[in-house]
């Protein structure tokens, strides 16, 4: 890729805009753990599917916190802290630690429906977060995604969030870390029907300004690995 340039005309995700949940279980949230995790009274830990907040370090060893980590934590507690709220699915519903992997709409006895995810991102205080497994509703958040952006919302204007051309040479020094990164397709290759089984055809792609999200891998040289469509956001009509 080569560094995307100019205005953003027609950007769009590359995966189908579908958003269909089905209701699972409603109680009492009882703690909130970090800007995207929180403890029902139930006892059940569940992790607000579809979107990624500022990590703390939650005892890992030499992690130090991501910027405005507390301030997502805090944004969270004030709307769902001993609220009552309604787990809604639309894909795996358990990961490997057991947690829930499910939209949280908030219930209040007044006022109007929360539905946290839409939220937090568009408060700029969490960024779209998408698995091959768990895909509903992404579109809906990218375009909220995109208004905080554009309005420098939260952690928008900090530069450990900036999206990073794909020519930075300082993508080599973050690997393991959660980027969008924007260029231009100079190549194409794709193993298995990763995209093609979605309707997208990846000889198209060439020439094409694409942004991409996902965790920077070190093979080689920085790389990031597309597992679903909804990690590529189209910038030019094709």
């Amino acid at each position: 890729m080569t560094a995307a340039t100019g205005a953003e005309p027609a950007e769009r995700t590359a995966g189908p805009n579908e958003c269909r949940l089905v209701d699972g279980e409603t109680a009492l949230v009882a703690s909130v753990v970090d800007g995207d995790t929180l403890v029902l009274d139930s006892g059940l830990e569940v992790r607000l599917v579809g979107i990624q907040a500022p990590k703390l370090p939650l005892g890992r060893p030499d992690f130090t916190a991501w910027p405005l980590a507390e301030e997502a934590k805090t944004a969270l507690e004030r709307m769902a802290l001993g609220q009552a709220a309604q787990l809604r699915y639309g894909g795996a519903r358990r990961d490997r630690y057991g947690r829930a992997l499910a939209h949280v709409e908030i219930l209040p006895e007044d006022g109007e429906v929360l539905w946290l995810q839409r939220e937090m991102v568009a408060s700029g205080l969490a960024r779209v977060y998408s698995f091959a497994d768990n895909r509903q509703c992404v579109g809906a958040l990218m375009k909220v995604e995109r208004d905080a952006r554009k309005s420098g919302l939260g952690l928008w204007p900090d530069p450990y969030y900036a999206i990073r051309p794909a020519t930075d040479p300082g993508l080599a020094t973050r690997h393991d870390e959660y980027d969008l990164v924007a260029g231009r397709v100079v190549s194409v290759g794709e193993r298995g029907p990763t995209l093609a089984e979605d309707g997208i055809a990846v000889a198209a792609l060439r020439g094409q300004r694409v942004r991409l999200r996902g965790w920077i891998e070190s093979h080689d040289g920085p790389s990031l690995r597309v597992t679903h469509p909804e990690q590529l956001e189209l910038l030019d009509q094709w």
